[in-house]
């Protein structure tokens, strides 16, 4: 019996170290892998195979070098968080998307992390020239001074938590200008709701996007499947194309299909 009272004894430190990893996330919001090893004497493997378990409950988010607190989809989060949260998805959807850009387009880049991606691959890339419209101050701060790149810098009050700009100001400019494809960041896309960010005036302007430019790129990685945020930029029909990740939900993808929307996973 001396075995089954081991495993069960074992089985037990594991589902107390693991209870205490969320504990400290509720008070520090970011823990990581080498952190947790010496807190808890443990090798850095045991600790991500502790994270990826977890990780896949839902009672955390994966993040490089460690985990984040999960996010409430209502609520807005700086940017420099975001940051953190499923690089690796982020990378190969920007990659994707920058393959879709032809020299002489007119593209707009939405404020957030992917599309910030987006910026660094569409600088370091051939494809010249082009013109970007922007709402972000970081994504303008990114390709300023890139040869054959010409930046067009939407006015507006800025928003601290994500460095873009937003209200009548950055909707009368845009409405002066068109585009040949639009690169939309999304913090919730569900099949039935449609797609959502937590700001008001985010989704005013993000659906004035989408009505200047005669193409829609949505990317979100698949933790953005199915989540419902405050406000509705506008129908999941409304966009043409979806790139995410392969985690992405069958489901969810399936009905965007249904609605004509075109499903790229990388």
């Amino acid at each position: 019996m001396e075995p089954m009272i081991t495993s069960n004894r074992n089985r037990l430190l594991v589902e107390e170290r693991r209870r205490d990893i969320l504990a400290v996330l509720e008070t520090e919001d970011r823990v990581t892998v080498e952190g947790l090893a010496e807190r808890y004497g443990i090798s850095t493997v045991t600790v991500r195979g502790d994270l990826d378990a977890l990780a896949s409950t839902g009672a955390l988010v994966r993040s490089h070098g460690g985990a984040v607190k999960r996010t409430d989809p209502r609520v807005d989060y700086p940017i420099e968080f975001k940051q953190m949260l499923h690089q690796g998805e982020k990378a190969r959807i920007a990659e994707a998307a920058t393959r879709l850009i032809h020299p002489n387009q007119i593209v707009i880049l939405d404020s957030g992390t992917t599309t910030a991606g987006i910026a660094q691959c569409l600088k370091a890339s051939k494809v010249r020239p082009v013109t970007v419209i922007t709402n972000a101050l970081n994504i303008a701060m990114e390709l300023t001074n890139t040869n054959d790149i010409s930046v067009v810098m939407l006015g507006g009050m800025v928003r601290p938590m994500s460095y873009s700009l937003v209200g009548p100001q950055a909707e009368q400019t845009l409405r002066s200008l068109r585009a040949d494809h639009l690169f939309l960041g999304v913090d919730g896309i569900d099949p039935e709701i449609g797609i959502t960010t937590p700001d008001i005036l985010e989704a005013q302007l993000n659906s004035l996007m989408i009505e200047v430019s005669k193409e829609t790129t949505a990317v979100a990685d698949s933790s953005k499947l199915g989540r419902r945020s405050l406000s509705v930029i506008g129908k999941a029909g409304a966009i043409h194309r979806l790139i995410t990740d392969t985690s992405a939900n069958e489901t969810h993808l399936s009905a965007l299909r249904a609605m004509g929307v075109e499903v790229v996973t990388v």
